[in-house]
């Protein structure tokens, strides 16, 4: 447990250290950010029906989803992971006197905190200073606000595990770019990330409930804006705690089958 612990303070060090790529990053999230709120903006000028979630709760759904991006995108990767297996040098990970499987959780969960930490500062303060309709809500009272932070980090313990079986599933497709396709395109709107849950098709969010990626993005976004009420998210927590449980022992599993039949390349 120390080594991990290590690993993710060295990991969380480095990664405070690229400040003008987060700098870059929250421009370019601001930029997004309008785009997606004007589109829905026109969308809801002429409604067909009463809306399930109002566009006041999509904006602040919009604004967290910038803000925690590097919380819940399954695209943002560790390239140094892929080379490791690409290229024969996980024979060096495997030298280690520490599981594979714990390491590289810990340096994926600091990579993904040090990023949101730049970030996600900046950009609530301008969001909450921004005039209607492009204003980010508070939450409606400290018990909202208690519960998001609660659901959305399990919500990216849920995500790390998600991701780490894509650098599992590596270890047989030798395509990082083939692997993030099978997970990250699917996981990704799945996740509420291209349109919110509830805008979805009744048919469609019956098979979102039944999958963990909504946990990681739409269920914490949704608390924050009060679009799921207190009694429904503390319902949802132990859900949650069940699917970070099944991922780690679904991943730890993966990645010793995976270990066993690693082929170093080169020889």
């Amino acid at each position: 447990m120390r080594a991990f612990y290590s690993v993710f303070r060295l990991k969380l060090a480095t990664g405070f250290q690229y400040r003008s790529a987060a700098l870059a990053g929250i421009a370019t999230q601001f930029f997004w950010g309008f785009i997606i709120i004007m589109v829905y903006q026109a969308f809801y000028s002429q409604p067909l029906a009463d809306p399930p979630i109002s566009l006041t709760q999509v904006v602040t759904y919009i604004w967290l989803q910038q803000a925690f991006l590097a919380f819940i995108a399954l695209w943002f990767r560790d390239n140094e992971l892929f080379q490791l297996i690409t290229t024969g040098n996980i024979a060096y990970e495997l030298c280690r006197p520490s599981g594979l499987y714990g390491l590289w959780y810990a340096k994926l969960l600091a990579q993904r905190l040090s990023n949101a930490a730049l970030r996600c500062f900046p950009i609530l303060t301008v969001a909450l200073l921004l005039p209607s309709p492009y204003r980010l809500t508070l939450p409606h009272d400290t018990t909202t606000a208690l519960l998001f932070l609660i659901v959305l980090v399990l919500g990216l313990l849920i995500l790390v595990a998600v991701s780490m079986l894509i650098y599992i599933s590596t270890f047989i497709t030798m395509s990082p770019a083939g692997s993030l396709l099978m997970f990250g395109v699917a996981g990704e709107f799945l996740a509420g990330m291209i349109v919110p849950v509830p805008l979805m098709p009744s048919w469609l969010q019956t098979i979102v409930y039944a999958l963990p990626f909504r946990l990681a993005a739409d269920f914490p976004f949704r608390v924050y804006s009060g679009h799921i009420p207190p009694a429904e998210a503390l319902a949802t927590i132990p859900v949650q705690l069940l699917w970070l449980t099944a991922l780690l022992l679904i991943g730890k599993f993966a990645m010793g089958k995976a270990l066993r039949r690693v082929v170093v390349q080169g020889g």
